[in-house]
């Protein structure tokens, strides 16, 4: 039987799971939306585009199968948040935003820190052995 605690928990992996699947499909149905947040050095802007949206949906899936599988989606959630926060601040001091505006940008950075803290508990709590 699932405690109040497990099941909230369980709610919101499931949200997260959802939540980077939307975003992973969005990479492809909105991929033109996407390259002023690709970083101008790295060349491939469209595959980093794409492989970007199979990752995020690969880890939401994840998140859906056995606590061992979803352990590993939340881990690289959590990676992936991390690898992703310079470009979000780096938005914030830019001339053109590429999410459009300044203010846009100054409000996701503290959205990119939650996601970052909800994907490191969620992998805390997947990998607990007895939960």
């Amino acid at each position: 039987m699932m405690t109040k605690k497990q099941r909230f928990w369980n709610v919101l992996k499931i949200l997260l799971a959802l939540f980077m699947i939307f975003g992973g499909v969005q990479h492809f149905i909105k991929s033109d939306f996407y390259p002023p947040f690709v970083p101008t050095f790295l060349p491939f802007t469209l595959m980093i585009i794409y492989l970007s949206g199979i990752l995020e949906v690969g880890l939401g899936i994840l998140l859906f199968m056995n606590k061992k599988y979803a352990k590993f989606g939340a881990l690289g959630i959590f990676c992936l948040m991390i690898l992703f926060l310079p470009i979000h601040i780096w938005d914030i001091f830019s001339s053109t935003p590429a999410i459009g505006s300044h203010t846009v940008a100054l409000i996701r950075v503290p959205f990119q820190f939650l996601f970052i803290a909800w994907s490191w508990k969620i992998y805390q709590i997947t990998s607990i052995k007895n939960n």
